[in-house]
C-alpha cells in the first residue's frame, strides 16, 4: 500500500564532477511502500544519482527530501540513521567474517536489542540461519546477495537502495535475486532498484525512471514503460 507523500524526493538536482555536468535537472520521487526502478546504460548517471541520494557526492543545486525533511546538506551517516540502507554493487561483504557477523554489521548504528530483526532476516532467508557460522567469502553469488540484503534490513530501513543487483550473477540467480527483492518489498520496505536489466526491474516495479546522459528521458508506471517502443528497442531487446 503506497502513501501519497513522497518518502524520497529529488527536485532539480544538478551534480558535477569538477567541470563535468553529470546529473542535469534530475527530479524523481519514491512514495512509501513503492518499488521504483532507475534504468540506464553505462555512463547514464545511475551511480551518481545513487551517490547523490546517499550524500556521497553533493549536488551543486537542487534539493533532496527524505521522510519529510530536507537532507540535501546532510551526511551519509545521518541519512542512514534516518532510514536509508544500501545493498552495494557486487555485495561487498566482509569475506573473512561469518554470515552472522556480516548481518550484525547492518545494526551498527543501533543501540537497542536487534535479535528480533535477526529472526526476521532468517525467516525471509532460511538458508542464512543454516549458514550463520560460515564465512561469507565461501558463499555463492546468490547466497552473498541474501547476506547483503539481510545486512541492509538489520538497520530497519524505510528505503532500501539496490545498486545493480543483477551484476555478476548467472541468469538463474538474477531471477532468484529479483524474487528476493519482491519478497522484501512485500514485507513493507520501500525499494529503489538501480539496474541495467530493464526487463527484470520493470517486471517487479511499480514505477520506473530512465536515465540517458544524466537526464531523465522517461518516467511512468512500469506497465507503461514495458510497452514503450523506444525502451523496447534500447533496453528490452524487442
Amino acid at each position: 500500500m503506497t502513501d501519497s507523500t513522497p518518502l524520497l524526493k529529488l527536485s532539480d538536482i544538478n551534480t558535477f564532477y569538477g567541470q563535468i555536468h553529470i546529473l542535469q535537472d534530475i527530479s524523481m520521487e519514491i512514495r512509501s511502500g513503492e518499488l521504483v526502478c532507475l534504468l540506464g546504460g553505462n555512463a547514464s548517471g545511475k551511480s551518481t544519482t545513487l551517490k547523490t541520494i546517499l550524500g556521497i557526492v553533493s549536488p551543486r543545486s537542487g534539493t533532496i527530501e527524505f521522510d519529510g525533511a530536507d537532507v540535501t546538506d546532510k551526511s551519509t551517516s545521518f541519512r542512514i540513521g534516518q532510514g536509508m540502507a544500501i545493498v552495494p554493487e557486487n555485495r561487498r561483504l566482509f569475506a573473512p567474517m561469518t554470515v552472522l557477523e556480516n548481518l550484525e554489521m547492518g545494526a551498527y548504528l543501533r543501540d537497542d536489542d536487534h535479535s528480533e530483526d535477526l529472526e526476521q532476516v532468517y525467516e525471509l532467508f532460511p538458508l542464512l540461519a543454516d549458514r550463520k557460522s560460515q564465512l561469507a567469502g565461501t558463499l555463492s553469488g546468490g547466497e552473498q546477495q541474501m547476506v547483503a540484503m539481510g545486512r541492509a534490513l538489520m538497520s530497519r530501513p524505510k528505503l532500501l537502495l539496490m545498486d545493480e543487483p543483477s551484476m555478476g550473477l548467472a541468469p538463474i540467480l538474477v531471477e532468484q535475486s529479483f524474487e528476493i527483492i519482491q519478497q522484501v518489498h512485500q514485507a513493507g520496505v520501500s525499494v529503489l532498484v538501480v539496474e541495467q536489466n530493464a526487463n527484470m526491474a520493470l517486471s517487479i516495479a511499480d514505477h520506473g525512471y530512465v536515465l540517458a546522459t544524466g537526464r531523465i528521458v522517461l518516467a511512468d508506471t512500469a506497465e507503461v514503460l514495458t510497452e514503450h517502443e523506444g525502451l523496447k528497442k534500447a533496453y528490452l531487446g524487442r
